[in-house]
């Protein structure tokens, strides 16, 4: 699957981290609606690191339907409580 993080670019994710990314993502959800300003900052690195680590960077020529957008990694706690709300940012019916 194609994930894109905002400002920074595509990357091609293996769908066997998916789960990975939905646990984190529920995480940050949690962290968000508890006002938990510093274990927001940590998930969210854990998210976008797990991308980086676990994806093929596309080629900035190559634009591709993303099946998930990322915030940009400088999301502030503020910004966060605006995207981190019901669902999340990672659909749960890929």
């Amino acid at each position: 699957m194609i994930i894109r993080i905002s400002t920074e670019g595509q990357y091609r994710v293996s769908s066997a981290h998916l789960d990975t990314l939905s646990d984190i993502d529920e995480k940050i959800i949690a962290a968000v609606a508890n006002d938990k300003r510093d274990e927001y900052e940590t998930l969210f690195n854990e998210l976008i690191e797990t991308v980086r680590n676990n994806g093929q960077p596309l080629d900035p020529e190559e634009l591709l339907e993303s099946a998930i957008v990322l915030p940009p990694p400088d999301t502030s706690f503020d910004e966060a409580k605006k995207l981190f709300v019901g669902d999340g940012v990672i659909p749960t019916d890929l």
